[in-house]
């Protein structure tokens, strides 16, 4: 019988390979909205959005976004925006307890229906950043929204479950894996917003996991999706970002389509195995994990062949909070 992995070995402790800048300095903004920045070259084109900092211990977007203001990047035409998200967050971020400073009251990137953010009687740190930032996210056309995971696992795009949204990452390609999803239970994130997650609508966005939060090795892989992003939309060309910025092209898309989440109902959550991402089950019904329902344990299952695990982490564990995504490989 397979037996739970130790606590131990499901929570390493990764090292914090960069350093968080000092984003202070950019706090006035330059729209009326501290910390987002808007640059308008005057001439005819998308209003694309690079967004860092959706949770506060999540840095290479941060960085990345910091370089770009610092190399004074403007559009060749339409509109750039350039902003850090829960910079309340940031601000609390401490490498004695790395995870904490996700979020301060709820999960920003969990909060973004019409109705959530138009309830008056909802109140929350992150709600209040997101009903600031609604004006100029709702005028937006292109929205790269530059995230990191828990765990050390190869770089995703997350497209949504729209054609759209796939149909964008496999142009961008970097990274090579496409996770196609409808989004958590818990709440609605930005890059489904409105008219993202419109099949109707020409505007668009990506969702970028660069690598687990603290490696160097995800500060590359959020300067080259980010430069793609702005090279696609046609707001710079290849000559406006450093040479640094720019990877050998990426292999051919992999789409994996979550098909469910697999959300946990109990704090004694447990994983079969020291899964960080991507893994590969064969064969339907194979165990991968345990949870307690009215004090029973209860098995979870693959339920399918070829069942693919979309980042599975216990870091953030509590009922309701989706532990793993499961999915299939689709062409």
């Amino acid at each position: 019988m397979t037996e739970p992995v130790p606590a131990t070995t499901l929570f390493p402790e990764y090292p914090i390979e960069i350093a968080f800048p000092d984003l202070l300095p950019y706090a006035a903004g330059n729209s009326g909205i501290a910390y987002l920045y808007t640059f308008d070259s005057g001439k005819p084109g998308p209003h694309v959005m690079i967004n860092a900092l959706t949770h506060g211990n999540e840095v290479c977007g941060a960085i990345v976004v910091k370089h770009l203001l610092d190399l004074q990047l403007r559009p060749r035409q339409g509109k750039l925006t350039l902003s850090f998200a829960n910079i309340e967050g940031y601000g609390r971020f401490d490498p004695a307890k790395p995870d904490a400073s996700r979020f301060i009251d709820q999960d920003f990137n969990r909060v973004w229906t019409a109705a959530k953010l138009d309830d008056s009687s909802q109140d929350s740190v992150e709600l209040r950043r997101a009903r600031l930032m609604r004006p100029v996210i709702d005028s937006v056309d292109l929205l790269l929204d530059i995230h990191s995971m828990h765990e050390r696992s190869a770089p995703l795009i997350v497209s949504g479950p729209l054609e759209k949204g796939i149909a964008l990452a496999r142009q961008l390609a970097i990274p090579q894996h496409v996770i196609s999803d409808a989004g958590h239970p818990e709440g609605r994130r930005m890059r489904d917003y409105e008219d993202f997650g419109n099949p109707e609508s020409g505007k668009n966005a990506l969702l970028i996991e660069c690598g687990q939060h603290w490696e160097r090795a995800a500060v590359d892989v959020a300067q080259y999706s980010t430069a793609r992003f702005l090279l696609l939309a046609g707001l710079i060309t290849q000559d406006d970002l450093p040479t640094t910025w720019w990877p050998e092209e990426s292999a051919p898309s992999i789409v994996v389509e979550v098909t469910e989440p697999v959300v946990a109902r109990s704090m004694a959550f447990q994983f079969a195995g020291n899964y960080t991402g991507l893994e590969h089950f064969p064969e339907a019904g194979t165990l991968i994990g345990w949870d307690q329902v009215d004090g029973e344990k209860v098995e979870i299952r693959t339920p399918y062949p070829d069942c693919v695990l979309v980042m599975p982490s216990l870091r953030q564990l509590r009922p309701g909070v989706t532990v793993v995504r499961l999915g299939r490989i689709v062409k």
